[in-house]
């Protein structure tokens, strides 16, 4: 009934045990799938192990801009091999961050133009990082055609709306409600994390009212983010039962909504058929 369109199960804070324990949770949940997200080469290469085994998981392989200071050029080559594995459904995450700057910007932005450029030629889905770039971000999506016409013709519309789809997600998104509106002019989609849940957070509560559930997906980015009422403790995918509540309670529809609706958008968003 959910799906849970960004989580990382790959993680290496986890310890064997932990990623039974995890799992066990899943399984037992009212989940139905879990994107599994990649963020360097190792992660992205336990996404598709993890993938492997579990049929409701499926992989996401990208290079994060907090490790953009070790992106090689020959990773660009071991992406596109990774991205040709079973299970695969998504190139991401990539993208900017500023607020944190684990690496020098002109790395990030080198290594998200890099990677751009290999999901345009794979015709991959896209997941975005943003944080603290959000100008920046917008030109260089518009810069490496990620909202073009030929982009735009390589996926059907959206079914809901009839609006043209790029495959992009903007995930966890921190933005204002108005740069939301904007990405979703664009044929972008628009993740909800655990922050909707946080008291002081009207500016996501904002966006969370504004999108369309139509050009919405929920997520836990699990280990981190956790919703209310855990916050402060470490995240699970199970979690994302809260925020899709808190989303319906913002949207004044029923959580069964929230859930069936997000649930299709993510499935038509990552082209996953069953």
């Amino acid at each position: 009934m959910l799906f849970d369109s960004h989580a990382h199960i790959n993680n290496e804070s986890y310890s064997d045990e932990e990623r039974v324990g995890i799992i066990a949770r899943i399984e037992a949940s009212t989940l139905s799938f879990v994107m599994d997200v990649g963020f360097n080469i190792e992660s992205s290469k336990q996404a598709i192990e993890d993938a492997a085994k579990k049929s409701w998981c499926y992989a996401a392989v990208g290079i994060h801009p907090n490790y953009a200071k070790d992106f090689r050029d020959e990773d660009i080559d071991i992406l596109r091999e990774l991205l040709n594995a079973p299970k695969v459904v998504a190139l991401g995450e990539i993208g900017l961050d500023f607020y944190r700057d684990f690496s020098p910007r002109d790395m990030q932005r080198d290594a998200l133009r890099m990677q751009l450029r290999l999901a345009l030629e794979t015709k991959m889905p896209v997941i975005i990082h943003e944080r603290d770039s959000a100008g920046e971000m917008m030109s260089i999506l518009k810069e490496e055609g990620a909202f073009s016409d030929e982009r735009r013709k390589l996926f059907p519309e959206n079914p809901e709306t009839g609006t043209p789809d790029a495959r992009v997600l903007l995930h966890c998104f921190s933005g204002s409600a108005e740069q939301a509106l904007e990405y979703v002019g664009l044929g972008c989609t628009i993740s909800i994390a655990g922050p909707v849940t946080y008291k002081d957070n009207k500016k996501t509560v904002r966006v969370a009212s504004l999108v369309p559930l139509e050009h919405m997906l929920i997520e836990t980015d699990a280990p981190y983010l956790t919703p209310e009422p855990f916050r402060g403790k470490r995240n699970e995918a199970v979690n994302v039962e809260y925020i899709a509540r808190k989303v319906a309670e913002i949207k004044e529809i029923s959580y069964e909504e929230v859930a069936a609706a997000t649930l299709v958008n993510a499935k038509r968003f990552f082209g996953i058929e069953q």
